[in-house]
């Protein structure tokens, strides 16, 4: 499944150097589309420069103009939680994904509510 293209971006210093990228995916729960975003990529020299950050502010504001409603991740919810992610109940990422880390944003409010279940590919 190729990637959302108007949302992974790469960041590049002045001599071209790769600092870090941040993919999205379409992906489904039930009959709810959501965006799996991830990976978010940090170059090791870039890291602690707030570079991560950017790039996920700028394309959270990018998908809410495409009119994205929901945005679903796999991580550890003390970071993501400042950018409104919040722990999903009922959303099941296969396994061995441990359901605490499984968060989300709403894009527009109530978003996530009554959407449970696998997630599987988009189309």
């Amino acid at each position: 499944m190729p990637p959302v293209a108007e949302l992974c971006r790469v960041a590049r210093d002045e001599q071209g150097i790769l600092g870090g990228a941040i993919r999205y995916w379409p992906v489904r729960i039930g009959r709810a589309q959501a965006l799996l975003l991830g990976p978010v990529a940090v170059h090791p020299t870039a890291q602690g420069e707030g570079l991560g950050a950017a790039l996920i502010r700028d394309t959270v504001e990018r998908a809410r103009a495409l009119e994205w409603s929901r945005i679903l991740l796999v991580g550890d919810e003390p970071y993501y939680r400042r950018f409104g992610f919040a722990r999903l109940e009922g959303v099941e990422m296969p396994p061995p994904t441990n359901p605490e880390r499984v968060l989300g944003l709403e894009l527009v409010p109530g978003a996530w509510s009554g959407v449970t279940g696998p997630v599987t590919r988009g189309a």
